[in-house]
């Protein structure tokens, strides 16, 4: 008997190809970079939300700076 190997086998009676090495490492890098991208997705959108809530404590902050610069100037004025 001669070794060798099949590089065709019998799928619902059509003959199909065995997935080969290379079609396995290109397998696997589409699907690190569907991670990747996925990931990459996760933290635009992380940015996104954290850019807006420190625009929004921001003006609260900014708010807050002018109430107390009207409540010393009453007090200012009441103090005379």
């Amino acid at each position: 008997m001669a070794a060798y190997s099949m590089s065709w086998f019998n799928f619902g009676g059509m003959r199909m190809a065995k997935k080969n090495r290379l079609t396995q490492v290109a397998e696997k890098i589409g699907t690190t970079i569907g991670r990747a991208d996925r990931q990459a997705r996760k933290v635009a959108k992380a940015r996104s939300i954290a850019k807006q809530e420190l625009e929004d404590i921001s003006k609260q902050v900014e708010a807050l700076k002018r109430q107390l610069q009207k409540t010393t100037k009453r007090l200012k004025l009441a103090l005379r």
